[in-house]
C-alpha cells in the first residue's frame, strides 16, 4: 500500500543513485558546483532555444518577404501562360548566336526561373513546361513539389506563404493564379535555413560547454576558498576530540560575516568548555587530595586511640600510664571532633547556603578576638588600629553578614598568628573603611611564607610546617574556612608575604547600606534585607 504524499519518482531516483546513474557528491563544495552548473546549463539551454527560434523566424520571414514580393510583381503584371511561353521563345531568339554554337541555349528567363523553384500548373493542376521548345522541361523536383501542395487553388486564393515537405526537402511556397486560370507556384528551399540553424546550434553548444567548464572551475575554486573555514572547524573539532582543549578556530581570510560569527561563537563555546573541563579536573584533583588528606588526618588519631584502648583492655598499663593513656585518648578525640566540625563547615560553605544578612559590628569582634589572644599570650605585643569615625566624619559602618561566621574568620586568622609566629613577635590589627567596604588587615612579624607556600595557603590540609601544626592540633583547614566564609559574604581575601618579613592578610567585606537619618538606628544583629 502506497503511503499518501509519496510518488515513484524519488524512489526511482534513489535506486538510480545507488546504481550509479546519478552520482551524488559528498562534499559541500561539490554540491554547490553541481547546482551552479545545473542552473547555468538550464539557462543556456533556454537561451539557445529562444535564439534558435528567433533566428528561424527571422530567416523564414525574409524568405516570405521575398516570395510575397515576387507574388505581388506577377500580380501587378497582366500575364498568362501563353505570354510566358512567348517570352521564353523571344529570349531564345536573342541568344541564338554564339550560344547556339556552344550548346548553351538556355534563355535568360529560364536562368531566372532556375534560381528559385518555379512550377506552372495548368487548369487541371498538372505541371506544365514554360517553354514549348523543351529548353525548360518539368523536372522531377518540380513534380514532387506540385504533388506536395494539396490545394494549389486555395493557396492562390489565400495569398499567403506555406511550408510543404517532399521527402527530406522542405520548401516555402506561394501561389498566384494567372489571367487564363493557370497557377504559378514559386518556392524557395529551406535547406539554407536549416544549415544556418545547425551552424548556430554548434556555435552555441561549444560556447555553452566552455562557459559550463569555466563556471565549474570557478565555482570549485570559490567554494574551496569560502568553505575553508569549515575545514578549519572540522580540524579544530578533531583536535579537541583528541584532547587538545586549547585549540581554537583561526580567523578566516576569505570567510563571510556569517562564518566569522560562527567562528567567534564556537571559540567562545570552546573557551567555556575548556574552562569547565579544567575546573572539573581541578575540582576532581582537589577532591581526591581532600579525601586522602582527610583520611590521613583521621587515621592518625584513630590509630592512637585504638592503640591506647587495646593496651588498656589488655591491662598492660600501670596506673600512671593508664591516666596518661586516657588523657591522650581524650586529646585525640577532641582533635578528631574539631576536624570533623571544620570539614562539616567547609561542606556547608561549598553548598553555598544563603547566609543571614545582618548588621555586624566588626570592631567588637576584633576587640574580642584580640582580648583572647592577649589572654593566651600576654607577652605578645599587640597593636589595635580602629578609628572612632569613618573618613567622611560619620560613624564607622557595620559589616553585612553572619556574626558567627565572621567571628570564626577573625578567630582563625589570629589563631594562625598564635601558632605560627614566636610568642614575642608583634602583631597589628587594623579595621578601616575603603571604597564603601570594610577592611580588616592583620599583620604579623613572623617568618613569612615563600612564593609556593603562599600560593597554596588556602588549600585544604595545607601546612607550611606540618610537624608543628600537628603538635598543636592544627589540620590545615583554618585558611580554607576563612576564604570560604569571606567568599560567601561576597568579600575578598588576599595575602602579602615574603620569607623573613612576616605575613599580612587583608579581608574586605560589604557594609550595611546607608539609611535615611529619620529611620531608627539598627542595632548589631538586627536582620536586614538580602542584597544582590
Amino acid at each position: 500500500m502506497r503511503m499518501p504524499g509519496r510518488t515513484r519518482v524519488p524512489a526511482f531516483k534513489s535506486a538510480a543513485t545507488k546504481c550509479g546513474f546519478w552520482p551524488r557528491p559528498h562534499s559541500l563544495r561539490g554540491r554547490f558546483t553541481i547546482a551552479n552548473v545545473t542552473f547555468l546549463a538550464v539557462g543556456l539551454l533556454l537561451a539557445a532555444c529562444a535564439s534558435i527560434a528567433a533566428t528561424y523566424m527571422v530567416l523564414v520571414g525574409e524568405i516570405d518577404d521575398s516570395l510575397k514580393g515576387s507574388q505581388k510583381s506577377l500580380a501587378r503584371t497582366v500575364i498568362s501562360a501563353d505570354t510566358l511561353r512567348q517570352l521564353c521563345q523571344l529570349a531564345d531568339l536573342l541568344q541564338s548566336g554564339p550560344n547556339a554554337q556552344t550548346g548553351q541555349g538556355s534563355s535568360a528567363v529560364a536562368v531566372a526561373f532556375q534560381q528559385d523553384l518555379f512550377v506552372l500548373l495548368d487548369k487541371h493542376g498538372e505541371p506544365a513546361a514554360v517553354c514549348q521548345d523543351g529548353t525548360m522541361p518539368v523536372s522531377a523536383e518540380q513534380r514532387r513539389l506540385a504533388d506536395a501542395i494539396p490545394d494549389a487553388a486555395g493557396l492562390a486564393r489565400g495569398g499567403g506563404a506555406k511550408t510543404v515537405k517532399t521527402g527530406h526537402m522542405e520548401y516555402r511556397v506561394v501561389a498566384l493564379r494567372l489571367s487564363d486560370g493557370t497557377i504559378v507556384v514559386k518556392g524557395i528551399r529551406l535547406s539554407g535555413v536549416k544549415h544556418a540553424i545547425g551552424n548556430l546550434l554548434i556555435v552555441e553548444s561549444v560556447v555553452g560547454v566552455v562557459l559550463l567548464a569555466l563556471l565549474a572551475t570557478g565555482s570549485l575554486t570559490a567554494a574551496r576558498r569560502r568553505l575553508s573555514p569549515l575545514e578549519d572547524m572540522v580540524a579544530t573539532a578533531s583536535a579537541i576530540a583528541e584532547g587538545d582543549l586549547g585549540r581554537r578556530i583561526g580567523t578566516a581570510r576569505h570567510g563571510s560575516s556569517e562564518v566569522e560569527q560562527l567562528s567567534s561563537a564556537l571559540n567562545a563555546m570552546l573557551q567555556q568548555i575548556e574552562t569547565a573541563v579544567t575546573e572539573s579536573e581541578r575540582a576532581t584533583t582537589q577532591l581526591r587530595r581532600f579525601l586522602a588528606d582527610a583520611s590521613h588526618e583521621l587515621r592518625t588519631p584513630l590509630a592512637s586511640v585504638r592503640g591506647y584502648l587495646q593496651l588498656y583492655e589488655k591491662d598492660m598499663l600501670d596506673p600512671a600510664e593508664k591516666d596518661r593513656a586516657l588523657s591522650r585518648v581524650s586529646s585525640e578525640t577532641l582533635r578528631m571532633s574539631r576536624l570533623v566540625d571544620e570539614l562539616l563547615a567547609l561542606a556547608r560553605l561549598d553548598d553555598r547556603p544563603p547566609l543571614p544578612h545582618c548588621a555586624v559590628d566588626l570592631t567588637r569582634l576584633v576587640r574580642d578576638a584580640a582580648a583572647d589572644l592577649a589572654a593566651q599570650q600576654p607577652e605578645r605585643p599587640l597593636t589595635l588600629m580602629i578609628p572612632e569615625r569613618a573618613a567622611d566624619g560619620g560613624p564607622l559602618p557595620e559589616a553585612l553578614g553572619d556574626e558567627a561566621a565572621l567571628r570564626q574568620v577573625v578567630g582563625n586568622l589570629l589563631s594562625n598568628v598564635r601558632v605560627h609566629t614566636p610568642p614575642r613577635s608583634p602583631v597589628s590589627i587594623e579595621v578601616a573603611e575603603r571604597g564603601g567596604r570594610l577592611l580588616l588587615r592583620i599583620t604579623d612579624s613572623g617568618p613569612g611564607l615563600g612564593e609556593e607556600d603562599a600560593a597554596r595557603v588556602f588549600d585544604r590540609f595545607f601546612r607550611a610546617d606540618p610537624e608543628r601544626s600537628r603538635d598543636t592540633g592544627g589540620a590545615g583547614l583554618g585558611m580554607s574556612i576563612v576564604q570560604a566564609v569571606v567568599r560567601a559574604h561576597r568579600g575578598t581575601v588576599a595575602l602579602d608575604t615574603a620569607p623573613g618579613r612576616g605575613l599580612t592578610v587583608c579581608v574586605t567585606l560589604p557594609t550595611v547600606p546607608a539609611v535615611p537619618e529619620n529611620t531608627s538606628e539598627r542595632t548589631s544583629g538586627a536582620a536586614l534585607p538580602a542584597t544582590t
